[in-house]
């Protein structure tokens, strides 16, 4: 009842086999590359992009400073007020 039932296996279809195709009978042209345009980057913007990296790097920094100062700040807190509760 619960053991599956296989289906029969089918006779393999049989192999087809190709004839190599050539230039000649290729009816299908053969692909164009197509190049990409030459992007100059100026100096001013690898100044910018460097520069706002720079800043947004040391604003995550000031940030997760600042977390962290808070945490303990809020540790030290929690402790002086659980001291104090308990006199």
């Amino acid at each position: 009842m619960f053991l599956p039932k296989y289906p029969d296996n089918p006779t393999p279809s049989p192999a087809h086999h190709h004839a190599p195709a050539t230039a000649l009978t290729d009816p299908t042209p053969a692909r164009r590359r197509t190049t990409v345009p030459a992007v100059s980057i100026s100096t001013g913007t690898v100044v910018a992009v460097l520069t706002g990296g720079v800043v947004l790097t040391a604003l995550l920094t000031a940030v997760a400073l600042a977390a962290v100062s808070v945490a303990i700040a809020a540790v030290v807190l929690r402790s002086l007020l659980n001291d104090h509760r308990k006199r």
